[in-house]
Protein backbone atom coordinates (compact mmCIF):
# COMPACT_ATOMS: atom_id res chain seq x y z
CA UNK A 1 0.00 0.00 0.00
CA UNK A 2 1.43 3.35 -1.08
CA UNK A 3 0.49 6.35 1.06
CA UNK A 4 0.21 9.58 -0.92
CA UNK A 5 -0.31 13.14 0.27
CA UNK A 6 -3.16 14.80 -1.65
CA UNK A 7 -3.23 18.62 -1.79
CA UNK A 8 -6.54 19.68 -3.41
CA UNK A 9 -5.52 23.35 -3.74
CA UNK A 10 -7.66 26.32 -4.77
CA UNK A 11 -10.34 27.06 -7.36
CA UNK A 12 -10.97 24.01 -9.52
CA UNK A 13 -8.32 22.09 -7.59
CA UNK A 14 -10.69 20.16 -5.30
CA UNK A 15 -12.83 19.10 -8.30
CA UNK A 16 -10.02 17.86 -10.54
CA UNK A 17 -8.03 16.20 -7.75
CA UNK A 18 -11.20 14.34 -6.75
CA UNK A 19 -11.43 13.13 -10.34
CA UNK A 20 -7.84 11.90 -10.24
CA UNK A 21 -8.43 10.22 -6.90
CA UNK A 22 -11.54 8.44 -8.18
CA UNK A 23 -9.77 7.26 -11.34
CA UNK A 24 -6.71 6.01 -9.44
CA UNK A 25 -8.97 4.12 -7.02
CA UNK A 26 -10.89 2.55 -9.92
CA UNK A 27 -7.62 1.41 -11.51
CA UNK A 28 -6.94 -0.95 -8.64
CA UNK A 29 -3.70 0.73 -7.56
CA UNK A 30 -2.82 0.11 -3.92
CA UNK A 31 -3.14 3.72 -2.72
CA UNK A 32 -4.07 5.30 0.61
CA UNK A 33 -4.56 9.08 0.61
CA UNK A 34 -3.63 11.67 3.22
CA UNK A 35 -5.55 14.85 2.41
CA UNK A 36 -3.98 18.15 3.56
CA UNK A 37 -4.78 21.78 2.75
CA UNK A 38 -2.62 24.45 1.15
CA UNK A 39 -3.29 27.56 -0.91
CA UNK A 40 -5.00 30.92 -0.73
CA UNK A 41 -8.15 29.70 1.02
CA UNK A 42 -6.01 27.82 3.54
CA UNK A 43 -4.08 31.03 4.16
CA UNK A 44 -7.30 32.86 4.99
CA UNK A 45 -8.53 30.07 7.25
CA UNK A 46 -5.29 29.08 8.99
CA UNK A 47 -3.14 32.18 8.75
CA UNK A 48 -0.61 30.57 6.41
CA UNK A 49 -1.06 29.22 2.86
CA UNK A 50 1.36 26.38 3.58
CA UNK A 51 0.80 24.88 7.05
CA UNK A 52 3.28 22.58 8.75
CA UNK A 53 0.79 19.73 8.32
CA UNK A 54 1.65 19.59 4.61
CA UNK A 55 5.32 18.97 5.29
CA UNK A 56 4.51 16.54 8.09
CA UNK A 57 2.39 14.47 5.72
CA UNK A 58 4.97 14.47 2.91
CA UNK A 59 7.66 13.50 5.41
CA UNK A 60 5.61 10.35 6.02
CA UNK A 61 4.54 9.56 2.47
CA UNK A 62 7.45 10.89 0.38
CA UNK A 63 4.86 11.42 -2.37
CA UNK A 64 2.35 14.15 -3.15
CA UNK A 65 -0.31 14.79 -5.77
CA UNK A 66 -1.03 18.52 -5.86
CA UNK A 67 -3.86 20.49 -7.36
CA UNK A 68 -3.41 24.09 -8.53
CA UNK A 69 -2.91 26.75 -5.86
CA UNK A 70 -3.75 30.38 -6.48
CA UNK A 71 -0.95 32.96 -6.48
CA UNK A 72 -1.89 36.60 -7.09
CA UNK A 73 0.61 38.77 -8.93
CA UNK A 74 2.71 41.27 -7.02
CA UNK A 75 4.02 41.12 -3.50
CA UNK A 76 0.77 40.73 -1.56
CA UNK A 77 1.00 36.99 -1.05
CA UNK A 78 4.34 35.82 0.30
CA UNK A 79 4.49 32.24 1.54
CA UNK A 80 6.41 31.92 4.82
CA UNK A 81 8.19 28.67 5.71
CA UNK A 82 10.21 29.12 8.89
CA UNK A 83 12.32 32.23 8.40
CA UNK A 84 12.13 32.04 4.59
CA UNK A 85 9.63 33.67 2.25
CA UNK A 86 8.58 32.31 -1.12
CA UNK A 87 6.50 33.86 -3.92
CA UNK A 88 4.12 30.90 -4.21
CA UNK A 89 3.08 27.64 -2.59
CA UNK A 90 4.39 25.63 -5.54
CA UNK A 91 7.84 27.23 -5.39
CA UNK A 92 7.94 26.87 -1.60
CA UNK A 93 7.24 23.14 -1.86
CA UNK A 94 9.82 22.62 -4.60
CA UNK A 95 12.49 24.48 -2.65
CA UNK A 96 11.77 23.11 0.82
CA UNK A 97 11.46 19.52 -0.43
CA UNK A 98 14.56 19.89 -2.62
CA UNK A 99 12.72 18.80 -5.76
CA UNK A 100 15.58 19.55 -8.13
CA UNK A 101 14.03 18.59 -11.48
CA UNK A 102 10.72 19.38 -13.12
CA UNK A 103 9.63 16.81 -15.72
CA UNK A 104 7.03 17.93 -18.28
CA UNK A 105 5.90 15.61 -21.09
CA UNK A 106 4.16 17.16 -24.10
CA UNK A 107 2.60 14.87 -26.69
CA UNK A 108 -0.33 14.70 -29.05
CA UNK A 109 -3.43 12.93 -27.78
CA UNK A 110 -6.23 11.38 -29.86
CA UNK A 111 -9.22 13.61 -30.42
CA UNK A 112 -7.46 16.80 -29.28
CA UNK A 113 -6.95 19.33 -32.04
CA UNK A 114 -3.59 21.05 -32.31
CA UNK A 115 -1.53 22.69 -35.00
CA UNK A 116 1.01 19.87 -35.04
CA UNK A 117 1.14 16.09 -35.28
CA UNK A 118 3.67 13.55 -34.00
CA UNK A 119 4.82 15.74 -31.11
CA UNK A 120 6.29 13.65 -28.29
CA UNK A 121 8.58 15.67 -26.03
CA UNK A 122 9.91 15.35 -22.50
CA UNK A 123 11.26 18.52 -20.92
CA UNK A 124 13.70 18.44 -18.00
CA UNK A 125 13.81 21.76 -16.17
CA UNK A 126 16.45 22.35 -13.52
CA UNK A 127 14.33 23.36 -10.55
CA UNK A 128 16.60 24.75 -7.84
CA UNK A 129 18.52 27.76 -9.07
CA UNK A 130 18.92 30.24 -11.97
CA UNK A 131 16.91 33.46 -11.49
CA UNK A 132 14.50 31.51 -9.28
CA UNK A 133 16.85 31.86 -6.31
CA UNK A 134 14.81 35.10 -5.97
CA UNK A 135 17.73 37.34 -5.04
CA UNK A 136 16.30 40.63 -6.16
CA UNK A 137 16.86 44.15 -4.93
CA UNK A 138 16.13 47.74 -5.78
CA UNK A 139 19.42 49.43 -6.62
CA UNK A 140 17.68 52.79 -6.53
CA UNK A 141 14.17 54.08 -7.18
CA UNK A 142 14.54 53.47 -10.92
CA UNK A 143 16.65 50.32 -11.09
CA UNK A 144 16.00 46.75 -10.00
CA UNK A 145 18.36 43.81 -10.34
CA UNK A 146 18.16 40.04 -9.96
CA UNK A 147 20.95 37.49 -9.48
CA UNK A 148 21.21 34.45 -11.78
CA UNK A 149 22.90 31.46 -10.15
CA UNK A 150 24.12 28.37 -12.03
CA UNK A 151 26.25 25.77 -10.26
CA UNK A 152 28.14 22.78 -11.55
CA UNK A 153 26.59 20.52 -8.89
CA UNK A 154 22.97 21.33 -9.81
CA UNK A 155 23.71 21.15 -13.53
CA UNK A 156 25.36 17.75 -13.16
CA UNK A 157 22.51 16.44 -11.05
CA UNK A 158 19.78 17.39 -13.50
CA UNK A 159 21.79 16.13 -16.49
CA UNK A 160 22.33 12.73 -14.85
CA UNK A 161 18.61 12.57 -14.07
CA UNK A 162 17.72 13.31 -17.70
CA UNK A 163 19.89 10.49 -18.98
CA UNK A 164 18.60 8.11 -16.30
CA UNK A 165 15.00 8.92 -17.29
CA UNK A 166 15.78 8.53 -20.98
CA UNK A 167 17.45 5.18 -20.43
CA UNK A 168 14.49 3.97 -18.37
CA UNK A 169 11.86 5.10 -20.88
CA UNK A 170 13.60 4.33 -24.18
CA UNK A 171 14.28 7.91 -25.26
CA UNK A 172 17.22 8.49 -27.59
CA UNK A 173 18.05 12.17 -28.13
CA UNK A 174 18.72 15.09 -25.76
CA UNK A 175 18.96 18.76 -26.70
CA UNK A 176 20.72 21.00 -24.15
CA UNK A 177 19.21 24.47 -24.18
CA UNK A 178 21.14 27.63 -23.22
CA UNK A 179 21.98 31.23 -24.06
CA UNK A 180 25.73 30.95 -23.66
CA UNK A 181 26.40 33.16 -26.67
CA UNK A 182 25.45 36.05 -24.34
CA UNK A 183 25.51 34.60 -20.81
CA UNK A 184 28.91 33.03 -21.25
CA UNK A 185 29.63 32.23 -17.60
CA UNK A 186 26.25 31.06 -16.25
CA UNK A 187 24.66 29.42 -19.27
CA UNK A 188 28.13 28.53 -20.45
CA UNK A 189 28.66 26.50 -17.27
CA UNK A 190 25.28 24.78 -17.68
CA UNK A 191 26.05 23.78 -21.28
CA UNK A 192 29.63 22.68 -20.57
CA UNK A 193 28.58 20.62 -17.55
CA UNK A 194 25.76 18.88 -19.44
CA UNK A 195 28.14 18.05 -22.28
CA UNK A 196 30.68 16.61 -19.81
CA UNK A 197 27.99 14.44 -18.20
CA UNK A 198 26.86 13.29 -21.65
CA UNK A 199 30.23 11.63 -22.26
CA UNK A 200 29.23 9.02 -19.70
CA UNK A 201 26.13 8.13 -21.74
CA UNK A 202 27.48 7.40 -25.23
CA UNK A 203 24.32 5.57 -26.33
CA UNK A 204 22.42 8.86 -26.58
CA UNK A 205 22.54 11.52 -29.28
CA UNK A 206 23.22 14.90 -27.66
CA UNK A 207 23.04 18.30 -29.31
CA UNK A 208 22.61 21.90 -28.15
CA UNK A 209 20.37 24.82 -29.05
CA UNK A 210 20.34 28.49 -28.16
CA UNK A 211 16.99 29.05 -26.45
CA UNK A 212 15.59 31.62 -28.89
CA UNK A 213 16.48 29.43 -31.86
CA UNK A 214 14.85 26.48 -30.09
CA UNK A 215 11.59 28.41 -29.71
CA UNK A 216 11.55 29.16 -33.41
CA UNK A 217 12.21 25.50 -34.29
CA UNK A 218 9.57 24.24 -31.87
CA UNK A 219 6.85 26.19 -33.64
CA UNK A 220 8.05 25.02 -37.07
CA UNK A 221 9.08 21.37 -36.60
CA UNK A 222 8.50 20.18 -33.02
CA UNK A 223 8.34 16.56 -34.12
CA UNK A 224 12.12 16.59 -34.64
CA UNK A 225 12.82 16.97 -30.90
CA UNK A 226 12.81 14.22 -28.30
CA UNK A 227 14.05 15.45 -24.89
CA UNK A 228 15.06 18.95 -23.81
CA UNK A 229 17.30 19.89 -20.85
CA UNK A 230 17.04 23.50 -19.70
CA UNK A 231 17.96 25.83 -16.84
CA UNK A 232 15.10 26.92 -14.63
CA UNK A 233 13.79 30.06 -16.34
CA UNK A 234 13.98 28.74 -19.90
CA UNK A 235 12.44 25.48 -18.74
CA UNK A 236 9.49 27.32 -17.22
CA UNK A 237 8.82 29.21 -20.46
CA UNK A 238 9.51 26.43 -22.96
CA UNK A 239 7.46 23.82 -21.10
CA UNK A 240 4.38 26.03 -21.43
CA UNK A 241 5.21 26.67 -25.07
CA UNK A 242 5.41 22.91 -25.61
CA UNK A 243 2.02 22.45 -23.97
CA UNK A 244 0.64 24.92 -26.49
CA UNK A 245 1.90 22.71 -29.30
CA UNK A 246 -0.37 19.84 -28.23
CA UNK A 247 -3.54 21.48 -26.94
CA UNK A 248 -2.69 23.72 -23.99
CA UNK A 249 -2.08 23.49 -20.26
CA UNK A 250 -5.26 21.50 -19.79
CA UNK A 251 -3.51 18.43 -21.23
CA UNK A 252 -0.09 19.00 -19.61
CA UNK A 253 1.00 16.83 -16.67
CA UNK A 254 4.02 17.54 -14.52
CA UNK A 255 6.33 16.10 -11.88
CA UNK A 256 8.82 17.63 -9.47
CA UNK A 257 11.34 15.07 -8.28
CA UNK A 258 14.08 15.07 -5.67
CA UNK A 259 16.29 12.50 -4.02
CA UNK A 260 13.96 12.02 -1.03
CA UNK A 261 10.46 12.68 -2.36
CA UNK A 262 8.41 13.68 -5.39
CA UNK A 263 5.39 15.87 -6.09
CA UNK A 264 3.13 15.45 -9.11
CA UNK A 265 0.89 18.29 -10.25
CA UNK A 266 -1.09 19.69 -13.12
CA UNK A 267 0.54 22.87 -14.35
CA UNK A 268 -2.55 24.89 -15.21
CA UNK A 269 -3.95 27.55 -12.92
CA UNK A 270 -6.69 27.35 -10.32
CA UNK A 271 -9.30 29.04 -12.59
CA UNK A 272 -11.40 30.47 -9.74
CA UNK A 273 -13.92 31.87 -12.24
CA UNK A 274 -15.14 28.35 -13.10
CA UNK A 275 -14.67 26.72 -9.70
CA UNK A 276 -17.66 24.67 -8.57
CA UNK A 277 -19.33 24.73 -12.00
CA UNK A 278 -18.45 21.14 -12.96
CA UNK A 279 -16.82 22.22 -16.23
CA UNK A 280 -13.10 21.92 -15.42
CA UNK A 281 -11.00 19.54 -17.49
CA UNK A 282 -9.43 16.89 -15.18
CA UNK A 283 -7.07 15.46 -17.82
CA UNK A 284 -3.84 17.15 -16.69
CA UNK A 285 -4.10 16.03 -13.08
CA UNK A 286 -5.12 12.52 -14.16
CA UNK A 287 -2.04 12.32 -16.40
CA UNK A 288 0.06 13.63 -13.50
CA UNK A 289 -1.35 10.80 -11.39
CA UNK A 290 -0.34 8.38 -14.17
CA UNK A 291 3.22 9.74 -13.94
CA UNK A 292 3.08 9.25 -10.17
CA UNK A 293 1.90 5.65 -10.50
CA UNK A 294 4.76 4.86 -12.87
CA UNK A 295 7.20 6.51 -10.45
CA UNK A 296 6.13 4.13 -7.65
CA UNK A 297 6.05 1.06 -9.87
CA UNK A 298 2.25 0.79 -10.30
CA UNK A 299 2.74 0.38 -14.04
CA UNK A 300 -0.27 -1.84 -14.68
CA UNK A 301 -2.63 0.69 -13.10
CA UNK A 302 -0.90 3.55 -14.95
CA UNK A 303 -1.25 1.80 -18.31
CA UNK A 304 -4.92 1.00 -17.65
CA UNK A 305 -5.72 4.63 -16.81
CA UNK A 306 -3.88 5.94 -19.84
CA UNK A 307 -5.69 3.50 -22.17
CA UNK A 308 -9.06 4.41 -20.65
CA UNK A 309 -8.37 8.14 -21.00
CA UNK A 310 -7.22 7.72 -24.61
CA UNK A 311 -10.39 5.77 -25.38
CA UNK A 312 -12.58 8.54 -23.94
CA UNK A 313 -10.64 11.18 -25.89
CA UNK A 314 -10.89 9.18 -29.12
CA UNK A 315 -14.61 8.69 -28.65
CA UNK A 316 -15.11 12.40 -27.96
CA UNK A 317 -18.60 11.99 -26.49
CA UNK A 318 -17.79 12.59 -22.84
CA UNK A 319 -15.07 15.23 -22.74
CA UNK A 320 -15.18 18.77 -21.37
CA UNK A 321 -15.92 21.79 -23.55
CA UNK A 322 -12.27 22.85 -23.88
CA UNK A 323 -11.61 19.45 -25.45
CA UNK A 324 -14.46 19.83 -27.93
CA UNK A 325 -17.24 18.09 -26.00
CA UNK A 326 -20.04 19.12 -23.68
CA UNK A 327 -19.48 16.87 -20.65
CA UNK A 328 -18.80 18.15 -17.18
CA UNK A 329 -15.91 17.23 -14.93
CA UNK A 330 -17.84 14.47 -13.19
CA UNK A 331 -19.20 12.99 -16.43
CA UNK A 332 -15.79 12.84 -18.06
CA UNK A 333 -14.39 11.21 -14.93
CA UNK A 334 -17.22 8.68 -14.92
CA UNK A 335 -16.56 7.87 -18.59
CA UNK A 336 -12.90 7.12 -17.83
CA UNK A 337 -13.92 4.88 -14.93
CA UNK A 338 -16.43 3.09 -17.15
CA UNK A 339 -13.64 2.31 -19.63
CA UNK A 340 -11.51 1.03 -16.75
CA UNK A 341 -14.27 -1.34 -15.71
CA UNK A 342 -15.07 -2.52 -19.23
Amino acid sequence: MHRITLIPGDGIGPEVTQSARDVVTASGAAIAWEVVSAGMLTGKEQGTPLPASVFESIARTRLALKGPTQTPFGDAYPVPVGDRMYPSVAIALRKELKLFVNVRPARNYPGIQSRFENVDLVIFRENSEDLYVARERMVDADTAEAVKVITRQASERVAHFAFYYMRKTGRRKLSVIHKSNVLKLTDGLFLKTAQEVARGYPEFEVNQRVVDALCMELVIKPEEFDCLLLPNLYGDIVSDLAAGLVGGLGVAPGANIGTECAMFESVHGSAPDIAGKDIANPMAIILSAVMMLRYIGENVAADRIERALMAVLSDGKHVTTDLGGNAGTRRMTAAIIEKLKA
